[in-house]
């Protein structure tokens, strides 16, 4: 019987299992692995699982894995917590590292005990004039791709009933209903995106997420807090750094510089923390490594 550690971790209420393989050089996961240590009510529970390695040149590797599985895209939240985990394991560089995922470069530095700062590369796909199916109605958005693909939507452009009345307050807006139907639209064929819903008070972004491959709302994401900032400035003029108020009540700060519709020095910092730590045996999760 093999036993596995892992950390719980969250990085502004995005929260993440994390399995570090210098002390289980063995681990395997496959799909359906994923899913049961994910799952809220039989497995440890949480939005994705992150996988930690040695690697010449880097402090770090990272791989993630949504909550059903899936993998291939980036991150945020989750590349923060992997940066706050390599600097308590003392992986880190005098409080920076540089670590590959998906075959791509990444930098992160340790703001504070708390706050943790990571680099975006290049964000792509950029489309201001989006027109989306709604129920009974078309809803104006933008994208962008910051890693992961990004649909965001103003709430106030959302219309609520047949009165044609909008949206004034986030917490009002059916995010899983609405989320849910626009990730698979025709628009975003054939991987789909996640779904950012938005609302502007003053200086400050309100955030809510759905993302895809947990398939819910989610109390945070550092690639869609991203994408909202951008789209933020590109559209409503608002001024880096950006401070998104995500659904955890945890604030994310975005910084960039923005020349010509092209973003450089994209930046995202937040609170990132290990919640707790634990253990498990193989006899109920993982049982190939058994054979």
């Amino acid at each position: 019987m093999k036993k596995f550690s892992f950390a719980k971790m969250s990085g502004a209420g995005n929260d993440f299992i994390l399995f570090d393989k210098k002390f289980d050089p063995s681990l395997l996961l496959l799909p359906e692995d994923i899913r049961a240590v994910c799952a809220r009510r039989t497995g440890i529970g949480a939005d994705g699982v992150l996988v930690i390695d040695d690697h010449q040149g880097y402090n770090f590797s990272m791989e993630y894995f949504n909550a059903d599985g899936s993998t291939g895209s980036l991150c945020g939240n989750g590349a923060r917590c992997a940066i706050r985990y390599a600097h308590l394991m003392g992986r880190d560089d005098q409080n920076f590292v540089k670590f590959i995922s998906n075959g791509l470069e990444y930098k992160g530095e340790i703001l504070d005990p708390v706050n943790i700062k990571f680099y975006l590369n290049e964000p792509y796909d950029l489309n201001l004039k989006m027109n989306l199916k709604g129920p009974g109605q078309t809803i104006p958005a933008s994208f962008i791709n910051t890693g992961s693909p990004h649909a965001v939507i103003l709430i106030n452009d959302i219309r609520k009933d047949a009165e044609n009345s909008f949206y004034t307050d986030i917490q009002e807006v059916p995010v899983f209903e609405l989320g849910r139907m626009i990730r698979y639209l025709d628009d975003f064929k054939p991987g789909g995106t996640n779904v950012n819903f938005i609302q502007l008070m003053g200086s400050k972004v309100l955030i809510r997420t759905y993302e895809r491959g947990v398939e819910d709302e989610t109390l945070a994401c550092g690639t869609g807090s991203t994408a909202a900032a951008l789209i933020a400035n590109l559209r409503y003029d608002l001024k880096p750094p950006v401070k998104l108020v995500t659904q955890s009540g945890d604030e994310l700060i975005v910084d960039f510089q923005q020349v010509d519709k092209r973003f450089r020095n994209v930046s995202l910092s937040g609170p990132a923390e290990v919640t707790f730590t634990g253990e498990f045996y193989s006899n109920k999760y993982f049982n190939k490594l058994e054979k």
